[in-house]
């Protein structure tokens, strides 16, 4: 950065402060409630990653019930299926993303539709007919629908040896089908102009977003989301973007849009926040108790999350046993403005409760004087989270 920009100072705590309010987790029911706070909570972070493990409720649900208290899973139904103001794509992983941003995913599926996906390079084009024709002539339908492949061997640990799945999920990333409903893991998959109704004139589908627009959302969802960003925080694991990132940012500071911070323990890792995000420091903690998905987006970045709250949080479900610490799939629970413990739970469907695995103090939770309080009241919110994993 140029020598004459003066870097602002931030502590750690007024850091973290701001990423809290950014991610809304500083405010009880900040986006309301139904399908429509669904979207407009993934409007505001940008996307919400998909996972398929479901030891407890999966990660897209319990991210969107972290900040709709009222949260229900037919709310996300809604706004995928009826609304269609969201939809599924490939972010850093399997997301949902706000349906206004399709455009700045259409040329990443141009571009598997030139050169395919490198998961799915043995897909036919007599595969890729066959799925699009049934479902131009028979309607949306799901992989369980087709029942005449001849199995072959895998390409690698994830993929299917049903060449239609391969042919459908494909067919995704090409934007050829998006992917209509989803029952659990079970994905439904129509044509996507049909799903949006841009086969219907005078609709039509958006209208690609070019590589200058598509780096400046990129910078703006991050900012928006995590209030103070550094390229790793701004390009998590789409290192190739970096560059242009850069270059943005540069313009930015000289314009005075941004503002370099030098962040308390980032030692040379550079940090930049908007002027009016930095004014807003020094406001008192929030209260609140929340029990994390490891996939949230507070938690997904381990080396920021322990930058801003000095906790370093393992996703063990797959490490051996006996070197576990805090557990198969341990949550961690943020209390105000600390993550104080990581709680590994397991809901039991058949018997309708919530088992507690093991539960690790980390942070203030881990100075005895402060316990009895912090258990009182994650307590209360475990009963309240017991209840979203057990309702229908």
């Amino acid at each position: 950065m140029p020598a004459a920009d003066k870097s602002h100072p931030l502590t750690r705590i007024d850091a973290r402060r701001i990423w809290l309010r950014a991610q809304r987790l500083d405010t009880s029911a900040p986006f309301g409630a139904g399908a429509q706070a669904t979207a407009a909570a993934v409007e505001h972070l940008g996307y919400v990653q998909i996972d398929t493990i479901n030891v407890i409720e999966r990660s897209h649900h319990h991210v969107l019930w972290s900040r709709i208290p009222e949260y229900r899973r037919a709310d996300l139904y809604q706004a995928q299926s009826v609304d269609k103001t969201v939809f599924e794509y490939w972010t850093h992983a399997l997301a949902y993303v706000p349906t206004k941003d399709f455009r700045f995913f259409i040329p990443a599926m141009k571009l598997h539709k030139r050169e395919g996906h490198k998961w799915f390079g043995s897909v036919t084009a007599a595969d890729t007919r066959k799925v699009m024709t049934l479902i131009r002539r028979g309607g949306a339908l799901t992989i369980r629908d087709i029942d005449d492949d001849v199995l072959t061997d895998k390409e690698h640990l994830w993929a299917s040896r049903k060449p239609s799945k391969r042919a459908l999920q494909l067919a995704f990333y090409t934007g050829a089908l998006t992917i209509s409903e989803r029952s659990g893991m079970l994905k439904t998959y129509e044509l996507t102009a049909r799903h949006f109704g841009w086969d219907k004139p005078p609709n039509g589908p958006p209208k690609p977003a070019s590589a200058r627009e598509i780096t400046a959302y990129l910078l703006d969802r991050a900012l928006r989301a995590q209030g103070v960003v550094s390229l790793d925080s701004i390009c998590h694991l789409d290192a190739p973007s970096k560059a242009s990132i850069r270059r943005l940012i540069e313009a930015r500071v000289r314009a005075r849009e941004l503002v370099p911070v030098t962040l308390e323990g980032a030692g040379k890792q550079e940090h930049w926040a908007r002027p009016e995000t930095l004014a807003m420091t020094g406001n008192t903690a929030s209260e609140l108790v929340h029990i994390l998905s490891p996939f949230d987006p507070l938690i997904i970045q381990r080396k920021r999350t322990e930058l801003f709250f000095g906790y370093g949080h393992r996703f063990e479900a797959y490490v051996p046993k006996e070197k576990r610490l805090f557990g198969y799939f341990a949550l961690p629970v943020l209390v105000g403005d600390d993550i104080a413990a990581a709680i590994d739970l397991k809901t039991d469907r058949k018997n309708r409760k919530l088992l507690m695995q093991k539960w690790s103090w980390v942070g203030n939770g881990a100075r005895k004087g402060a316990r009895k309080e912090l258990k009182r009241r994650i307590e209360e919110e475990l009963h309240r989270f017991e209840r979203f994993q057990l309702a229908e």
